[in-house]
């Protein structure tokens, strides 16, 4: 019963988010609205982790499970990938690099800052 209400609750908060997309004047993804709408509820404390954690704990678990149809997709236009395969192969690489230097830029401030308040605190 408590997985069930579990997954009721992660079910509610992506129709919610179903019906908020739809009301909004500019497209935005159902998914990114209800990822905030959960943050939202669960750092307001209207939501309690207990409520949703063994469900979520469940699905991040067979996180790749859920990129096979995704897989399968670019598999059947595998043709029209491969006639631009250099500049995206170019794109990945660079894109990597950024977000790799950018993380690593992230990490290096944080820990700055986080150093700096133990010499103040």
């Amino acid at each position: 019963m408590k997985l069930l209400c579990q997954v009721g609750v992660i079910f509610g908060v992506c129709w919610v988010s179903q019906i908020l997309e739809s009301l909004l004047p500019i497209p935005f993804p159902a998914s990114v609205i209800g990822m905030v709408l959960l943050l939202l509820l669960l750092s307001t404390g209207l939501l309690k982790l207990e409520h949703v954690r063994e469900k979520a704990d469940f699905l991040l678990a067979n996180m790749a499970f859920f990129f096979l149809p995704a897989g399968v997709s670019v598999m059947n236009y595998f043709d029209v990938l491969g006639s631009a395969l250099v500049p995206l192969l170019v794109i990945c690489l660079v894109t990597t690099v950024l977000v790799f230097g950018a993380t690593a830029l992230s990490i290096k401030l944080t820990l700055r800052l986080m150093e700096r308040g133990k010499r103040h605190g």
